[in-house]
């Protein structure tokens, strides 16, 4: 999947804290954090597939109050000098994760306006380790996740390879953008007053989780459209549909205790989980995602 070369990229909405250590938020949000990027909280999602209770309150990221905002410590300054192009994404990770994300945002920012809505521009925060996000204490451990309070996806690429690792997803490029575009669908949702009317409950994070997952598909559809990607091809489409099959609840749960009990997913199966993604791709269309609030 070649990014166009003569692309320009902005890498402002991008924030690289890897090695920094943290900041960024000085206390904890009111809003839980979504996760799942495709895959979920990572040791954390399975604790919780294996025992059916919220893998968020382990790290606090649930209601506790007021976010305290602190200046961002998040470094856009490298990629800055080292992402300009469409040329840098085809042969740097990062660069490409700022092409993915200035794609999935573009089409988004159109579609919105198409529908006479405001489209608020997301952040990225790339980390290392660990950081401060206004929904409580990110890790890597816990996978890609969307915190609604401050409106930021949080990414340790590190992700990108555990996913073929621990998951035994087959991986690449699409793979990747499949986990952001799936975190950006957690973004819509925000944005369209999805997240605030739903619940804890298993239920309810299901059909969020798998909505995300059609409105992935749904960018997924029009991504060469926005100027950023050159072509799609069958075999990238495959990476995306692979990625999102490996970290079904069902999947997870066979492999690590042997046996399944749907009472507990938070997610959604590998055949419910590739059905979203492929309903949004094939389809292009938001509606097809059951997506109130946009009409």
């Amino acid at each position: 999947m070649p990014f166009n070369d003569n692309a320009q990229l902005d890498p402002s909405q991008i924030q690289d804290r890897r090695g920094s250590g943290g900041g960024g938020f000085g206390g904890r949000g009111r809003r839980i954090a979504f996760g799942g990027g495709g895959c979920g909280l990572l040791v954390l999602i399975i604790i919780a597939i294996m025992f059916g209770f919220n893998p968020l309150q382990l790290l606090g990221m649930v209601d506790t109050g007021e976010a305290t905002v602190a200046p961002s410590t998040g470094d856009i300054s490298g990629l800055a000098a080292e992402c300009q192009t469409g040329a840098d994404a085809n042969t740097r990770q990062e660069c490409a994760v700022v092409g993915y994300v200035n794609s999935i945002q573009a089409y988004w920012s159109d579609e919105f306006a198409a529908q006479g809505i405001q489209y608020t521009e997301a952040q990225t925060v790339l980390y290392s380790d660990y950081t401060d996000a206004a929904c409580g204490y990110a890790q890597s451990a816990m996978g890609p996740f969307y915190c609604p309070t401050d409106q930021t996806v949080y990414l340790d690429m590190s992700f990108f390879s555990d996913l073929q690792t621990q998951y035994g997803a087959q991986g690449g490029p699409f793979a990747e953008a499949y986990i952001l575009a799936h975190e950006y669908g957690h973004h819509v949702q925000d944005l369209l007053g999805i997240l605030d009317s739903s619940s804890n409950s298993s239920d309810d994070s299901i059909l969020i989780e798998l909505q995300a997952d059609c409105l992935a598909g749904v960018w997924m559809n029009h991504a060469v459209e926005t100027g950023y990607l050159e072509q799609v091809t069958s075999e990238e489409i495959a990476q995306a549909l692979n990625a999102s099959a490996a970290v079904g609840d069902d999947r997870i749960q066979k492999e690590t205790r042997g046996y399944i009990t749907p009472e507990t997913w938070t997610h959604g199966s590998s055949e419910q989980r590739q059905a979203a993604l492929e309903d949004g791709y094939y389809s292009g269309d938001i509606d097809s995602c059951e997506t109130p609030g946009w009409q």
